[in-house]
């Protein structure tokens, strides 16, 4: 694991919120209180829905979180983990597939299992357990494809 990584779930950081909520948008442009609303309800203990990110000299430079839905049509096929971003110069160090397994064994954990996840990337999911399930239409219309990890 690459020095000066930390990773850690929102419960272990809650004050980290608001800026984890501002980073999220940022990334997505997703409003900023519907991440926060999200966060809250896991941070309360309503939903064990988790939000996870990982640190570099206290810096959030990679996250991702569990919600209900990522903006598709399947409502059956849930939870989604969603709003998987690494900043740009941190990519290709494997920080990514750390969360992702992060999140995996901290939902089985719960047992929660399986998760979902919407993506227009091909290969990179595989490369951490996810299996292509099935084309969906998105809010927006457009059609993404839906990955499962059993």
């Amino acid at each position: 694991m690459e020095e000066g990584l930390t990773y850690i779930t929102l419960r272990d950081r809650p004050e980290l919120m608001t800026e984890a909520a501002e980073w999220f948008h940022e990334k997505w442009k997703v409003p900023k209180e519907a991440y926060i609303s999200c966060m809250e309800d896991y941070l309360s203990g309503k939903t064990e829905y988790g939000w996870y990110l990982c640190l570099k000299d206290g810096r959030i430079v990679s996250g991702m979180g569990v919600i209900e839905n990522d903006f598709h049509e399947r409502k059956d096929l849930f939870p989604n983990v969603c709003a998987v971003y690494t900043e740009k110069g941190m990519r290709g160090r494997g920080i990514a597939g750390r969360l992702l397994d992060m999140t995996v064994r901290d939902m089985r954990k719960k047992g929660i299992s399986p998760l979902y996840l919407v993506t227009d990337h091909t290969g990179f999911y595989e490369r951490y357990g996810w299996e292509y399930l099935t084309d969906v239409r998105c809010d927006g219309g457009e059609i993404s494809r839906l990955y499962i990890h059993r």
